[in-house]
């Protein structure tokens, strides 16, 4: 190719520049951009067409050729990512003025499920008697006659053993074990293990052979044992009524009224003013103004000797309350069935 005609391909090279400069500063949106782009400097746009030239040409002047395709496409792809980058945040502050933010809003919360109302009962008793000093023990749910019944002064003969011989292992299997009916076994271990001072929660379930509207074969139990060298009916009195006030409300009141256990002396049912009438009497609390919700007393001095103490050197005092009535008691449920059937409606009521 002759020199003239070199120089003519340079020229177009030159004037494919300026008209591909003036499209990309004409260009009012990114559709027209983009129409730009595919002209002059896609694979099939007119740069690329001259590069094709290059077999026409001498060898020697295929360098000045190909450097000014180069050249020229570079300054393109420069002044087109101007433009791009303008419309881009052009096409964002439009988005950001259509689109609203109300900073107002509440955020959505993570949808975790229910606390069960066992759960939640558990939960707020073990903190309140920390604040009492009281810290969490536990023990076997699958327990020997002695440590749930001998130690605790009920031996085989006694009468209050009759309701609670329920759940035995098959004496083929290991003679004198069964389900435990009782959270105490939890005190005897700690006492045996322990020397005072002890204060201890043992929160857990227990089994016994009941099935009814407030009664079931698998509940849940939480008894509280202080010991020490000096302990005394009034402090039982004072952590009762605390317990009451921070679990149904400042103005709750407790009535403690003489009973029978074995593991006590004295001991007494405990109840407080009745949540629903606040003490007028309604068909709750059977018009007494009053409803029960747990047993309490005295340590038993046989007890202590059982688990190695001097019962003249120490005192203590016991107090157990079953979950399940203070859940229907706090939640206002009519069944205790309820608690146990696993249906996600009820327990959706009593949120997280």
């Amino acid at each position: 190719m002759s020199a003239i005609n070199l120089q003519q391909l340079l020229k177009r090279i030159e004037e494919v520049e300026v008209k591909a400069l003036e499209a990309i500063q004409k260009a009012t949106n990114s559709a027209e951009l983009t129409e730009v782009d595919h002209t002059f400097l896609s694979k099939k746009g007119q740069l690329t067409e001259l590069l094709k030239s290059l077999k026409d040409i001498d060898g020697s002047d295929r360098p000045k050729v190909g450097a000014r395709v180069n050249q020229a496409k570079a300054k393109l792809e420069e002044s087109f990512n101007v433009k791009k980058t303008q419309f881009d945040s052009l096409a964002l502050e439009e988005k950001l003025r259509s689109e609203s933010i109300d900073l107002f809003l509440p955020g959505r919360r993570a949808v975790l499920g229910s606390l069960h109302p066992i759960t939640k009962v558990v939960t707020e008793v073990v903190s309140i008697f920390r604040r009492l000093g009281f810290e969490l023990s536990e023990g076997p749910e699958i327990e020997t006659e002695y440590y749930n019944f001998d130690a605790l002064n009920i031996k085989a003969d006694h009468p209050a053993r009759d309701m609670q011989d329920t759940f035995y292992l098959p004496a083929s299997i290991k003679p004198g074990v069964l389900l435990r009916t009782q959270t105490s076994n939890v005190q005897v271990r700690t006492m045996k293990s322990k020397k005072p001072p002890i204060r201890i929660l043992s929160p857990g379930a227990v089994f016994r052979s009941d099935y009814d509207v407030t009664h079931s074969p698998m509940f849940h139990q939480i008894e509280a044992l202080y010991v020490d060298k000096k302990v005394s009916f009034a402090e039982l009195k004072g952590c009762l009524l605390f317990f009451a006030r921070e679990m149904f409300g400042e103005k709750t009141q407790i009535r403690l009224r003489p009973s029978f256990f074995p593991f006590v002396e004295p001991g007494a049912e405990v109840d407080v003013t009745c949540m629903m009438c606040k003490g007028k009497g309604c068909r709750i609390c059977k018009e007494t103004g009053w409803l029960e919700i747990l047993g309490a007393g005295m340590v038993h001095p046989n007890v202590f000797t059982s688990c190695g103490y001097n019962p003249g050197e120490v005192q203590g005092f016991a107090l157990g309350m079953g979950i399940e009535r203070i859940a229907m008691l706090k939640f206002d449920i009519p069944d205790l069935r309820m608690l146990f059937e696993n249906d996600i409606r009820f327990l959706k009521q009593f949120g997280v």
